[in-house]
């Protein structure tokens, strides 16, 4: 293939384009794999997506208007319906046949929005966009935010599955004892176009965090199981108080904090971050989700430093060899899961 028509990412997949809280009465303009896109809530509440640009002096559609039939161009007044076709230009009676802009797949489901990429063999999606139910689950309240790192998506899938990194860099939150975490026992395998990842830490200190939004008696029996899938990861964790649950029981009881992490690229460089945290508070349920959230965007706050820097420190020195140790099983899986996708993407 041609190196500029070379595709650098996994497509025929569904990414996260928003969240649905981000959609209101205003456009949003958003890059998602090197491709300018407006996203736009419609007057009867569906969400949209079309190519930024104007078709007739290029203008971003992003800084238009929202109209009853569709969304107007801020510049000449261009009207484009749903499907990306110009339905009026003001003091002109003649549509120009080709005057239309390219449309996306997109779907809103669980409070997020998602975006099909395809291949030009499938351009129209070929499977459903996942659910992801503790959006839903009475049992679970939930909030979340999105981050615009200036650095690959690749370094951001490395982050969140090595969670050894845990007692290091978010010692004030989630963190707890490096020691266990660095010893902690890690089972990483891949199912088809999926990582699972499982790591316990019975008998440990609870975290900050989990100490403010649960009653727990001392020490805990912890758990991280994560699920890596290419434009998204699950995240389950949480504890109970030691030696009163099985860590295999899937309906185990105790402080659980559901994390689901879409990571869209912007482009090679840079990338979108949209996370969700869910929790199951048993009493106080507003003030335990707020305290949760709060510690959350903390915690990923603390990563964004750390990844951005990885990455200005990367391109300083240029290209040098790596050392893999024995936390980044997962992570390395994933990365050639993705270099798997990406080649049969360029086919």
């Amino acid at each position: 293939m041609e190196e500029e028509n070379k595709v650098e990412f996994p497509l025929n997949i569904w990414y996260i384009a928003a969240l649905g809280k981000e959609l209101t009465d205003k456009p949003l303009a958003r890059t998602l794999l090197n491709n300018p896109i407006v996203l736009y809530r419609t007057k009867d509440g569906k969400v949209n997506a079309l190519e930024d640009r104007c078709c007739h002096r290029h203008l971003p559609l992003s800084m238009g208007l929202i109209e009853d039939k569709g969304l107007r161009c801020g510049y000449h007044g261009l009207l484009f319906d749903e499907e990306g076709k110009v339905i009026d230009v003001p003091g002109q009676d003649h549509l120009p046949p080709n005057a239309c802009v390219k449309k996306y797949h997109v779907v809103e489901q669980d409070a997020i929005v998602w975006i099909w990429f395809g291949t030009k063999d499938n351009e129209t999606p070929t499977v459903e966009p996942p659910k992801y139910k503790f959006h839903t689950d009475p049992n679970y309240v939930f909030d979340g935010d999105v981050y615009q790192y200036q650095a690959p998506y690749q370094l951001i899938h490395d982050n969140l599955l090595d969670l050894s990194h845990l007692g290091y860099v978010h010692v004030h939150t989630i963190g707890g004892d490096a020691h266990t975490h660095m010893n902690a026992k890690l089972v990483s395998e891949t199912r088809g176009e999926s990582v699972f990842i499982k790591r316990y830490l019975p008998n440990s200190t609870p975290p900050p965090t989990y100490i403010a939004a649960y009653p727990f008696e001392g020490k805990v029996d912890r758990w991280q199981e994560l699920e890596f899938y290419p434009s998204h990861i699950r995240i389950w964790t949480g504890a109970v108080d030691v030696n009163t649950d099985s860590l295999d029981d899937p309906n185990r009881k105790g402080f659980h904090m559901r994390g689901l992490h879409g990571l869209t690229p912007e482009t090679t460089e840079t990338a979108h971050y949209f996370w969700t945290i869910a929790t199951n508070p048993e009493n106080n349920v507003e003030e335990v989700k707020k305290k949760v959230v709060e510690q959350t965007r903390f915690t990923f706050d603390e990563d964004k430093v750390v990844v951005e820097e990885q990455f200005r420190n990367m391109k300083k020195f240029g290209e040098q060899p790596t050392v893999d140790i024995h936390v980044d099983v997962g992570p390395n899986r994933a990365r050639r899961l993705l270099k798997k996708l990406v080649r049969a993407s360029n086919k």
